[in-house]
């Protein structure tokens, strides 16, 4: 059994370029889908969040447009529900990697809230890609690697090749117009190579010990190559 540890946006809103607050969270099925599949080989989970609040799941993550229907919404409420984990996080800025065998970062838009910016976040996905141990980031999770730094400044991933939420699919969702910032826009700058498929198809780019994802889509692929890593 392996322990790896879950981290999630605390942020329950995503502020646009025009200050309004767009509701959001972490989306349930980018962390449902592997919280399952790590338990399900015998794995233990912890979650945790900056400053260990309870984080929140965006609503249209849950709703029937997105889980394929009335019955895909309550089995995806359900199954959020059932990750007892979510209610007792433990922060981020406690956490010590040594304790785990693995990270992984799912998304929903509010890592680009939170996590871009959390310094904690930031160390530890530093560390945790040194460390050579499997780290897997999924969707707009990678907005978290915005955060991690060399000494010099310079992007901990810069080089890393990775699979992302792309532009393409944050026009089709509706909403880059309205955002500050994109996150392929953003990560290219530093220097990391966004490896792009189709939209909405699942696409996962394993680089070293970086497991990426670039979609909701692509959980589970994603868990697979995670169980596979963990060994």
């Amino acid at each position: 059994m392996a322990k790896i540890l879950m981290v999630l946006t605390g942020a329950d809103s995503w502020t646009l370029k025009d200050g309004t607050k767009h509701p959001t969270g972490f989306w349930a099925e980018e962390a449902v889908v592997p919280y399952q599949a790590l338990k399900a080989a015998g794995h233990e989970v912890t979650v945790a969040t900056p400053g260990g609040v309870v984080p929140t799941p965006d609503a249209g993550s849950l709703s029937p447009q997105f889980t394929g229907g009335e019955d895909g919404a309550r089995q995806m409420a359900e199954a959020v529900a059932a990750m007892t984990e979510l209610r007792s996080p433990v922060a981020v800025a406690d956490v010590s990697l040594g304790d785990y065998d693995a990270v992984f970062y799912p998304g929903g838009h509010g890592p680009m809230e939170d996590l871009s910016e959390d310094a904690d976040s930031g160390r530890l996905l530093t560390a945790a890609l040194a460390s050579g141990k499997p780290l897997a980031v999924v969707c707009h999770g990678p907005a978290a690697l915005l955060a991690a730094r060399e000494a010099d400044g310079t992007s901990s991933f810069a080089g890393y090749r990775i699979a992302a939420f792309t532009n393409d699919e944050e026009i089709q969702g509706g909403l880059a117009d309205q955002a500050k910032w994109l996150l392929e826009d953003r990560l290219t700058a530093d220097g990391v190579v966004v490896d792009k498929a189709a939209p909405w198809t699942p696409h996962v780019i394993v680089d070293r010990n970086l497991i990426t994802g670039q979609n909701p889509m692509s959980s589970a692929p994603l868990a697979a190559e995670l169980i596979k890593a963990i060994g």
